[in-house]
């Protein structure tokens, strides 16, 4: 077991510890195939809120983003169903037209080029803390992947439906990656389909044990920054390909038509 530095801080993450070989998921993906994997995932987690949402992933170098078509269930989509938009939200690729609030999506790029994705919904137990301007407290070691990470934009705006909104609610997120947004919903930031589907399948249980705790009215037993600190490295250096891979397995056991 990987000692504590005297600094209280215990290392974690793939420079402790990294499997020889895991089981592949059998198919490689392409990014759209990956995107549309990720939006079914999600879906099933109980993330989506029907009609709600939108995920984007960066696609190349010139700003063009996978995106969603309006009128879809996450549950529904299939590849061939994601659209292609550039910088400014200009539809280039798709049968589909897509959601004026892509403008969430283009400016938080724009600001932020390690978020290749960006995904956005409103899961209940996120819903609910955002409803009375609270964030989850960390109250189990799962939970140790959002540390330092977390965020709440406590103004409601409406819908971001243009350009000064979503450059406004990018400025307002800043650097941080898990951000719950008042009365609204959550936006996840990710440098990879992998780490943003893990997070995002993580943090509406993540918001529920929080309420459940409070709703005990005890107060929770501490985890240690330190402790938090390593966690976090193992769970999204070492977790997010791990879940990924057994998420996608399953997905394609019962629904191969995502791929299509």
């Amino acid at each position: 077991m990987t000692a504590v530095a005297e600094s209280g801080v215990k290392d974690g993450g793939a420079a402790v510890w990294s499997p020889r070989i895991t089981p592949p998921i059998g198919v490689e993906l392409t990014d759209a195939q990956a995107l549309a994997c990720a939006f079914r995932i999600l879906a099933q987690s109980g993330f989506s809120e029907n009609i709600a949402g939108h995920i984007t992933m960066v696609k190349n170098d010139d700003g063009d983003m996978w995106i969603n078509p309006w009128g879809l269930w996450w549950d529904e989509v299939s590849a061939s169903d994601l659209c292609v938009v550039d910088r400014d939200g200009a539809v280039k690729e798709g049968r589909w037209d897509v959601t004026p609030a892509f403008h969430i999506h283009t400016e938080l790029h724009r600001a932020r080029p390690d978020a290749r994705v960006v995904v956005h919904n409103h899961p209940y137990y996120v819903t609910v803390l955002a409803a009375v301007g609270v964030l989850p407290e960390i109250v189990h070691q799962t939970g140790s992947m959002f540390d330092g990470d977390l965020a709440f934009v406590h103004e409601y705006t409406g819908e971001v439906d243009d350009a000064a909104l979503g450059a406004d609610l990018a400025r307002r997120i800043g650097d941080k990656s898990v951000v719950i947004l008042a009365s609204h919903g959550i936006i996840v930031t990710a440098p990879t389909i992998q780490e943003a589907t893990y997070r995002s399948a993580s943090i509406d249980r993540a918001c529920r044990l929080a309420y459940d705790v409070m709703l005990l009215g005890r107060d929770p037993l501490a985890i240690a920054p330190g402790l938090r600190h390593g966690m976090k490295k193992s769970l999204l250096e070492r977790g997010s390909d791990y879940f990924w891979a057994g998420a996608v397995r399953k997905l394609l056991r019962h629904e191969p038509d995502v791929l299509d």
